[in-house]
């Protein structure tokens, strides 16, 4: 037999080739002249282990068929949406084990390739989103962003609170050192204060600080948060999880303070830091909205300040949180990076510190012991002279912030010429 007298294209190199039926003869006749495999597939241009694989089959082999590519009809098709998006909840192989349950036999490729327009078309209906135009004083979003700043010489974390009104689009940032409870609540009334009045709603996210759980769509608003609402009288919202573009105004906001106000700024103290985002909110104020094409601070003055519900006469405090700490060998507690004096025969004790609106109060028991006013300013001390009575050394520091003595027995200036005078 010639080898140039085959003209049927043949696979090579595999073992599961697909070859044509006059092959599969031609191996066994090959096979009945006594020719070894290797020679077969040398003049037959097959793979070794084809050959074999059909001599070992012998009768019974047949060629081997390419399936059919299999498809789903209307009705199959329809049954595999219907179950794509309840029982597999999106799992397309759940959907080929459902439907062989069913009776309906399909490769997990077939019903892949039959979702994939319902599961483009449903992918898009979720990514899609309708914009929502609030009426003037009816909503403020509000968010955290972070980012690291440079602030007196040191990269400190600044978390940035921002909260924008949703009709006017005016904006009102605020940096704090972390976003707990109690600095949410203080953003809120700083933006409430900034405006001047109150929304009818707020629109949260799902911080745990905020929301303490969502069961189906009811959610329920962590008790402090909820109090400090209705005292201010104002109704809470929580976007749905994983759907941040639904508060997209703050989003925007967010990204916008962190690339516009602080974008490579540094900053000589945590003052100089506010005095900057107070100068950039009124820039902001003032600039062309990309939406509504107007300054937001005149949407604002024209529709929205009418709007505004008033701000209440007597607030809750907002800062009331009551923390333990124990005094340090110097006679200080650290509270939010800011060490306050404690009288020194207090030391390694265990005090209890509650920090307040405006003043850190330090108890041991039911006495207090220490009152100071509340400091904003990253890694400074704030001192009162009396704590260091008796100490036979004191050492001062540079950078010392100092409040008035509380009334302990003795006057300021006793203490202050003791120990040399505070800077």
């Amino acid at each position: 037999m010639e080898s140039g007298s085959l003209q049927v294209p043949v696979e090579q190199g595999t073992d599961g080739v697909m070859v044509e039926p006059e092959i599969v003869r031609q191996i066994r006749s090959l096979d009945a002249f006594g020719w070894g495999v290797r020679r077969i597939a040398r003049e037959l241009g097959v793979a070794r282990g084809t050959v074999r694989r059909y001599l070992r089959g012998g009768e019974a082999a047949e060629a081997q068929k390419r399936p059919a590519r299999r498809s789903l009809d209307d009705r199959a098709r329809a049954l595999a949406a219907e179950l794509f998006d309840t029982t597999a909840e999106g799992n397309a192989v759940v959907v080929a084990q459902l439907l062989s349950e069913r009776g309906i036999d399909a490769d997990v490729r077939v019903v892949q390739r039959a979702l994939q327009p319902h599961r483009r078309d449903k992918l898009a209906a979720e990514a899609a989103t309708v914009r929502f135009e609030t009426a003037p004083g009816h909503q403020l979003q509000m968010d955290f962003g972070e980012k690291v700043v440079t602030v007196a010489g040191q990269r400190i974390r600044v978390m940035l609170f921002v909260a924008v009104l949703s009709y006017s689009r005016r904006v009102y940032v605020r940096a704090f050192r972390s976003q707990r409870h109690d600095d949410w609540r203080e953003g809120l009334a700083g933006a409430f204060r900034h405006f001047g009045g109150v929304t009818q709603t707020v629109l949260v996210d799902n911080a745990k600080a905020l929301i303490v759980d969502r069961d189906g769509g009811a959610v329920r608003v962590h008790p402090a948060f909820e109090a400090f609402c209705k005292d201010w009288g104002v109704a809470v919202r929580a976007c749905r999880p994983y759907r941040a573009r639904t508060k997209g105004k703050t989003e925007r906001g967010v990204g916008y303070a962190k690339g516009n106000a602080l974008a490579g700024r540094e900053f000589e103290s945590w003052a100089a830091l506010e005095l900057h985002l107070a100068s950039w909110m009124r820039i902001a104020d003032e600039r062309i909205h990309g939406t509504t094409h107007e300054q937001p601070r005149a949407r604002f003055d024209r529709d929205e300040a009418a709007a505004l519900g008033a701000l209440p006469a007597r607030p809750l405090p907002v800062r009331q949180r009551r923390e333990t700490r124990v005094v340090a060998a110097d006679c200080f507690v650290n509270v939010d990076t800011v060490r306050y004096s404690v009288p020194h025969r207090l030391v390694r004790r265990s005090v209890q510190v509650l920090i307040g609106d405006d003043e850190v109060v330090v108890f041991d028991g039911a006495e207090i012991v220490a009152r100071h006013a509340r400091c904003a300013e990253p890694h400074q001390r704030v001192v009162d002279p009396a704590h260091f009575e008796g100490l036979c050394r004191v050492t001062t520091s540079d950078r010392i912030v100092t409040t008035p003595l509380a009334p302990y027995g003795r006057s300021l200036a006793d203490y202050a010429a003791a120990i040399g005078g505070v800077a």
